[in-house]
């Protein structure tokens, strides 16, 4: 058994850089660059082309990612492999209807079309025209856009047989609503907000409409035959709806999100945010997959936002206790293999997939009875793109003043935040004078609090407020720690879990290999 060094636990812009890194190198030189999608780490050592996957899918999720860190955190981003994954979400768009398609083979026709990949075409899309103020991606946006409203209705969805006969594509596999176009709700949002494109939020709301009236009812349960088994698509559908309403100020539709999020979720996920990989019987029962929880992480950072701040301490624990974690930053595991042909698939692998995320169990890269461990290359940008959304939400200046929403190492304009990696406490230096709002743990002791530096102060709810910060004023807030034993119920065991805080320091592995954490005494 092998414990995994530089494990990640609380650093969200180490995780960051080295994720940058992984989708800075993907690129398959014998396809004009087009990104790999397929990994594989053992038992057999791979990048691979996906004939549903690779043109129309990765780039979406890296544009969007790598667009996002820049902007979010300054950090400078290769901008040859932003110009080579924008050529290949392009070009995927560059078939006989404005859809994202893509080959049957690295030298064939773009025939193929998956429903499940709109999200990451106008992904895509969105990035470039927010980020690189990109005509293309506005005008390719636009014209899918029209074309979706005019053949999607509630009652039938797309088509296929249509599509088929009047371009020549077919489509690959079937879906449901929600692991189909239900998933481009998001990306439909974003992009509203940056272009204020009508038919976009048009698109959006119709399809919102079908989902919270038919899916995320007001009892909040998961259903997995009438949503599909793909447990990403149900997590990214709900953070989808929770950007809309978070968009519109839309109270109603908030209230749906969070009673799945209490009710439904509870079936797929478990409490330190691993999400099963798929949720169908024959499914390995702790494979999991980080775009879930990245998603998870979004909707709870919405949820606090909108009036409900316990969710920033699930987004937190989250963070600490499963996805910075699972971050591939220990490959020593990957051996390297011979490459005769010279096959780029095959040249080092290794190294391509240090900063990956992928499929992991709660305790470790290994889910206990697999063999195959992979990352597919997808997975790194959905789950820098949540980092980044942590990021953007950790401090946040509002009319009322500057708000530390996440007790983790950030710095902003307004402040910077220091905390210890088990909890304990925090400090936060203000940068300019204004009130200032610091969030509590729930598990935190009130009456045991420590504040130094504050002057004026009082709890109030979730939050210390100090009424009036200089710039420059330093403060300071110790309390216990609390540790706590959990267990987390999954399909074949429990798995013990102990925290410090919200930071899981031991678990139960079960004599897995490449785990994350020392195990339970």
């Amino acid at each position: 058994m092998t414990k995994l060094s530089n494990v990640n636990t609380a650093n969200v812009r180490s995780a960051i850089e080295m994720g940058l890194r992984t989708m800075s190198s993907v690129f398959n030189a014998d396809d004009n660059d087009v990104p790999f999608f397929g990994s594989e780490a053992l038992p057999n050592p791979r990048l691979s082309f996906s004939s549903v996957h690779s043109e129309s899918h990765v780039p979406g999720r890296h544009l969007n990612a790598l667009l996002t860190a820049e902007s979010v955190t300054g950090i400078a981003i290769d901008e040859a492999a932003v110009e080579k994954h924008a050529r290949a979400a392009f070009f995927s768009y560059s078939g006989p209807a404005p859809l994202p398609l893509n080959r049957d083979a690295q030298d064939g026709p773009l025939i193929n079309f998956n429903e499940h990949n709109l999200r990451e075409g106008f992904h895509a899309l969105y990035a470039l025209a927010r980020y690189r103020d990109s005509e293309r991606a506005r005008e390719t946006a636009e014209r899918s856009i029209e074309f979706l409203l005019q053949r999607w209705d509630p009652q039938n969805g797309l088509d296929a047989a249509a599509l088929e006969a009047e371009f020549g594509i077919r489509q690959v596999r079937k879906h449901t609503f929600i692991t189909g176009i239900a998933r481009s709700i998001g990306p439909l949002v974003k992009y509203y907000r940056i272009a204020h494109h009508g038919p976009a939020l048009e698109l959006a709301c119709a399809l919102a409409d079908k989902a919270t009236s038919e899916f995320f009812t007001p009892q909040g349960r998961y259903d997995r035959d009438l949503f599909g088994t793909h447990t990403h698509s149900t997590t990214c559908v709900m953070s989808s709806l929770a950007q809309l309403a978070d968009l519109t100020a839309d109270s109603a539709r908030l209230e749906r999100v969070r009673a799945f999020y209490e009710n439904g979720l509870r079936d797929i996920r478990d409490e330190v945010g691993w999400v099963i990989e798929s949720s169908a019987d024959h499914s390995p029962p702790d494979r999991g997959e980080c775009n879930n929880t990245g998603d998870l992480i979004e909707t709870a950072l919405i949820l606090g936002r909108r009036g409900y701040p316990k969710y920033y301490q699930d987004a937190e624990r989250m963070l600490r206790g499963h996805l910075l974690p699972s971050q591939l930053r220990d490959a020593s595991f990957i051996p390297q293999v011979a490459n005769p042909q010279g096959e780029d698939g095959l040249r080092n692998v290794r190294e391509r997939h240090l900063g990956a995320f992928g499929f992991p169990a709660p305790y470790g890269h290994a889910p206990k009875g697999l063999d195959r461990i992979s990352f597919n290359m997808d997975i790194v940008g959905g789950a820098v793109g949540s980092l980044c959304e942590a990021l953007r939400e950790a401090i946040v200046e509002t009319a009322y003043g500057l708000r530390v929403n996440l007790l983790l190492d950030h710095e902003s304009d307004g402040a910077r935040v220091e905390a210890p990696r088990t909890g304990g406490g925090v400090t936060v230096t203000a940068k300019r004078a204004a009130p200032l709002w610091i969030r509590l743990p729930e598990w935190a002791d009130r009456k045991r609090l420590e504040i130094s530096g504050a002057g004026r102060c009082r709890v109030l709810g979730s939050y210390l407020l100090v009424s009036q910060a200089g710039a420059g004023q330093t403060i300071r807030i110790r309390y216990p720690v609390a540790t706590s034993e959990i267990t987390l119920a999954h399909r074949t065991r429990d798995i013990r879990a102990v925290l410090h805080g919200d930071s899981v320091v031991a678990m139960d592995n079960f004599g897995a290999d490449l785990t994350f954490f020392e195990p339970v005494r």
